[in-house]
C-alpha cells in the first residue's frame, strides 16, 4: 500500500527529510508523530543495498524512504520537483553543503517560495566553528552546560546525547518548523531556520543562567538539583538497585522520613550537615531491596520512586496503565508525545521504500529512468 493517509493535526503538512545522524531524524519523527508525510531522502546506494526492509529505527517511525543521487545534475533536479511538492525540508549538512549540491535554501526557495528549510547543525551557520566537525558532546561543552553536569569533585558527566542532539537540537527544529509554518499562514512564504544544538543546549538551561552569573548557583555537583543536596539525589537498594529521591519540599521531606522510620535526622536546612544526612539515607536505603522500597512509598506523596532500568520501564504499573510503551515491528518505543486528545492513534510503522513518487512531482516514466539510471532508488 503506496500512499498511507496519516492523522494528526500536521496531516497534509509534507516534510522531506534528508537522513543524518540522530537530531535530523529526531526532528522529522516529531513531526510525522503527529500527523506528517515525511519523506526520508537516503543515498540511492544505501536504499537499493537494502530493498524494501522495513527500518527498525524508532525515529524513523511512520515515515517513507526514497533513495536519491544528489551528487548528480539528475538528482538534484529530481529532488527539486519533490521540494516544489514540499512544505518543509529537514537539511543536517554542514554550512555550505547544500549549496554546493545546489539544493540550499535560494535553490529551493526559486521552485517553492512557501517551502520552509529548517537548517540543522551543532555549531550553526555561521562563527568560527560553523564548518568544524563536532559532537553532542562538543556542543554543551561549549554552551556551558557540560560544566554543570555531574558530581562534586569529578568530572563533568556527558548525559548521553539527549541535551544536544536531541533537546537541543531536533527538538528545537521541530518547534521552528511550526514556528514558520504558523507564520507562513501569514505571509504565504516560507522561513529558513538556523536550528543550532549550541544555541538549543544553551537555552535549555535559560532557569540556571542567572544563579551561575549571581554566585546563587554554586561549583558542580554542590546545589540543591545536581546531586549537592541528599534530598535529591538517588540511592542504592539492598540488591544493587536504586531509589530516586525528589523531596525537596518540607511536607514531602517529613512523609519520606516518616514512612522509613528515621528520627533525630541532621538539620536538612544546615549544609554542613548535608554529608552525614546523606550517609543517613544511603545506610536506610541500603536496608531493603527496591522491591520493598516501591511498596513502602506507592501512593504517597514521599516524591521517592523507583529508578526503573531502561528494558523494564514499560512494565512499570503507571506507564502501563497509560500505555506509555507500545511495541511495533518488534521494537518496543515510547509513544508520540506530547498527547493531543481526541487524536485517534497515529500509524508508527517503520519507514519502508516509498515506490510510487507521481504524488511528488515524478511520474512512473520519469521515476523508471532515473532508476535506469542509477539515480534513483
Amino acid at each position: 500500500m503506496e500512499h498511507v493517509t496519516r492523522k494528526g493535526p500536521l496531516a497534509g503538512v509534507r516534510v522531506l527529510e534528508l537522513a543524518g545522524l540522530a537530531p535530523g531524524p529526531f526532528a522529522g519523527m516529531m513531526l510525522a508523530d503527529h500527523g506528517a508525510e515525511v519523506l526520508r531522502v537516503e543515498r540511492a546506494s544505501v536504499v537499493a543495498r537494502t530493498g524494501d526492509r522495513p527500518r527498525p529505527d524508532v525515529m524513523d517511525r511512520g515515515k517513507r524512504t526514497v533513495g536519491l543521487d544528489l551528487k548528480s545534475p539528475e538528482g538534484v533536479a529530481a529532488f527539486k520537483e519533490l521540494a516544489r511538492r514540499a512544505d518543509v525540508v529537514v537539511e543536517v549538512f554542514r554550512p555550505g553543503v547544500a549549496e554546493r549540491l545546489g539544493i540550499g535554501p535560494a535553490d529551493l526557495h526559486a521552485v517553492n517560495p512557501r517551502l520552509i528549510y529548517g537548517r540543522m547543525t551543532g555549531w550553526g551557520q555561521d562563527g568560527p566553528l560553523a564548518t568544524t566537525a563536532g559532537h553532542d558532546i562538543d556542543y554543551i561543552a561549549v554552551s556551558g552546560v557540560l560544566s554543570m553536569l555531574g558530581r562534586a569533585g569529578e568530572p563533568p558527566t556527558p548525559p548521553i546525547n539527549i541535551l544536544g542532539d536531541f533537546a537541543g537540537g531536533g527538538l528545537m527544529l521541530a518547534y521552528g518548523v511550526l514556528l514558520a509554518l504558523i507564520e507562513r499562514e501569514r505571509t504565504g512564504e516560507g522561513r529558513v531556520i538556523d536550528a543550532a544544538m549550541v544555541d538549543g543546549a544553551a537555552t535549555l538551561f535559560a532557569m540556571f543562567h542567572h544563579g551561575v552569573q549571581t554566585g546563587g548557583w554554586g561549583p558542580r555537583g554542590t546545589n540543591l538539583l545536581d546531586t549537592g543536596a541528599p534530598m535529591y539525589d538517588t540511592y542504592e537498594t539492598a540488591d544493587g538497585r536504586y531509589m530516586a529521591v525528589g523531596a525537596l519540599e518540607p511536607q514531602f521531606w517529613a512523609e519520606m522520613t516518616t514512612l522509613m522510620g528515621l528520627e533525630d535526622l541532621p538539620d536538612r536546612d544546615d549544609r554542613s550537615q548535608w554529608p552525614a544526612l546523606r550517609e543517613r539515607l544511603a545506610e536506610a536505603f541500603r536496608s531493603r531491596t527496591r522491591a520493598e522500597w516501591e511498596a513502602v512509598f506507592d501512593g504517597t506523596d514521599a516524591c521517592v520512586s523507583p529508578v526503573m532500568e531502561g528494558g523494564e520501564a514499560a512494565d512499570h504499573p503507571h506507564n502501563k496503565a497509560r500505555g506509555v510503551f507500545v511495541e511495533v515491528g518488534g521494537v518496543r518505543q515510547p509513544v508520540p508525545a506530547p498527547r493531543l486528545l481526541g487524536v485517534p492513534e497515529q500509524d508508527l510503522s517503520p519507514a519502508t521504500r516509498l515506490a510510487d513518487l507521481s504524488s511528488w512531482g515524478l511520474p512512473d516514466e520519469t521515476a523508471t529512468r532515473l532508476r535506469e539510471a542509477g539515480v534513483l532508488a
